[in-house]
């Protein structure tokens, strides 16, 4: 089955700095019928205005991917990292017990990003961050493991048991992935057009898959894709 979110339907929040949407329910924010798929419960497409930002704030017992589709992200935490996340790179930070960080956009550009929770494996523990560059020459015309468990593949290691992939297809091109028995997927066009399965996603639909095992994404447009493998939720 896959549910066609439209990017239409998916709930948002426009403020002076900041514009987003919400592909998933929580608190305040998005569709209330935007349910989490598997451990993945947020996913935000945010714009980011020129010389603004999220101040320092707090997470905990959450794994997230930051990928970061246009223009420069700063970031800096309570860990003393600090990091200039350019287009084509990706970050992560296990929260943890705890961890304090800041992301904003010091340029005269808006900046575009993908920001996605994943429920880790484990509460509690020692906070941890790392960021990778991937281009997207490398990911012409198949999808490349950006993030995982294991850090298989050369990708960034997270404490959630998902993985995060990324691709991109020319117009006219198309590859094919594989479920495994109980996985789950969630998939967004940052850039483009595409058909999956025969349903056609806009940039910036969603599409959440469940009980399929054979995806065939055709690129309608030149098309930029993000998606997620998501499996069990972790049980307390």
């Amino acid at each position: 089955m896959i549910e066609h979110r439209s990017i239409n339907d998916i709930g948002g929040t426009q403020l002076e700095w900041l514009r987003a949407k919400h592909h998933f329910a929580i608190g305040p924010y998005g569709n209330p019928v935007h349910t989490p798929l598997g451990n993945l419960y947020v996913w935000n497409d945010d714009e980011i205005a020129p010389h603004a930002g999220f101040p320092p704030h707090r997470h905990a017992n959450v794994e997230i991917v930051t990928y970061v589709r246009e223009g420069v992200v700063t970031h800096e935490d309570s860990l003393g990292n600090i990091s200039h996340i350019k287009a084509g790179d990706v970050q992560v930070m296990s929260a943890g017990a705890g961890i304090r960080h800041s992301e904003r956009n010091d340029a005269a550009t808006p900046a575009r990003l993908f920001q996605i929770w994943l429920s880790p494996l484990r509460t509690g523990g020692d906070p941890g961050w790392d960021t990778r560059p991937f281009p997207k020459e490398d990911r012409a015309g198949r999808f490349v493991l950006l993030a995982s468990r294991s850090g298989r593949d050369g990708s960034l290691r997270i404490g959630s048991d998902a993985d995060v992939l990324g691709a991109v297809l020319p117009a006219g091109t198309s590859t094919r992935y594989e479920l495994a028995q109980g996985e789950a997927a969630y998939v967004v066009p940052a850039a483009g057009a595409i058909d999956i399965n025969g349903e056609k996603l806009a940039a910036g639909d969603g599409a959440a898959i469940r009980g399929e095992r054979h995806l065939h994404i055709a690129a309608r447009d030149h098309s930029e894709l993000v998606m997620v493998v998501t499996r069990a939720v972790p049980q307390p």
